[in-house]
């Protein structure tokens, strides 16, 4: 099968099974969206759409959220991880926001990643999420399901990646791939025990195949 050929049966699939693609994370706009990304970082969605409610309504905006005390940020965050770097974050990016760009949240991934705590996939996931930007952020899910289907090479990046993803899904399809990624990853592809019988795409998939020749070689050696 070639790269091609893969791409196109995979986004078939996942068009089919998954027509409506979006984030699991909780949010009403940019600014909300932006504050449940930074806090996402190892963190589960769940834990973060249970934090951000309390927090976004005492600090709604980056105006009330740069004036608030470091500590009172912390309370709301603490059951998340890294909550005292996280809360830093949260701080410094409410006040960049409020300084550099009149409290807006910038579409540009490049002036994203000048906030405090964004960094290149947080930069992405907002880009993508709200203003629709053909950009695709690469997380763990993203990066394992496409190395073990075959849509990518074995990289050391996350950029090699999302360089190979670019080059190969249609820029108006990379806002949906980027969510079939993750989420193939998060209930179907798993890093431990992927469920690859509930799998519509085990049947070119590199991993499945690798796996199924090395029990077969392990049988027949028995």
């Amino acid at each position: 099968m070639t790269l091609k050929d893969r791409y196109r049966k995979t986004l078939e699939y996942f068009e089919e099974i998954m027509p409506v693609a979006e984030t699991e994370l909780t949010y009403t706009d940019p600014f909300g969206l932006i504050v449940a990304v930074i806090l996402s970082a190892q963190c589960t969605d769940k834990r973060v759409n249970i934090i951000t409610p309390p927090l976004l309504a005492k600090y709604p905006d980056a105006k009330s959220m740069a004036m608030a005390d470091l500590s009172d940020i912390f309370e709301f965050i603490k059951s998340c991880t890294y909550p005292n770097s996280k809360a830093k974050h949260l701080s410094g990016m409410a006040k960049m926001l409020l300084n550099d760009f009149g409290g807006i949240v910038p579409s540009d991934p490049a002036l994203l990643q000048r906030l405090p705590g964004v960094g290149r996939k947080t930069a992405n996931v907002v880009a993508s999420v709200v203003y629709r930007k053909p950009v695709i952020a690469v997380d763990t899910h993203v990066w394992r399901v496409s190395e073990r289907i075959g849509l990518t090479k074995i990289s050391k990046t996350a950029l090699s990646v999302e360089h190979q993803l670019c080059e190969n899904i249609p820029a108006e399809l990379r806002h949906n791939a980027h969510h079939w990624l993750i989420l193939h990853g998060r209930y179907i592809c798993k890093a431990r025990n992927p469920l690859c019988s509930q799998c519509g795409l085990r049947e070119f998939c590199r991993y499945y195949a690798a796996k199924n020749k090395k029990k077969y070689v392990s049988h027949s050696n028995t």
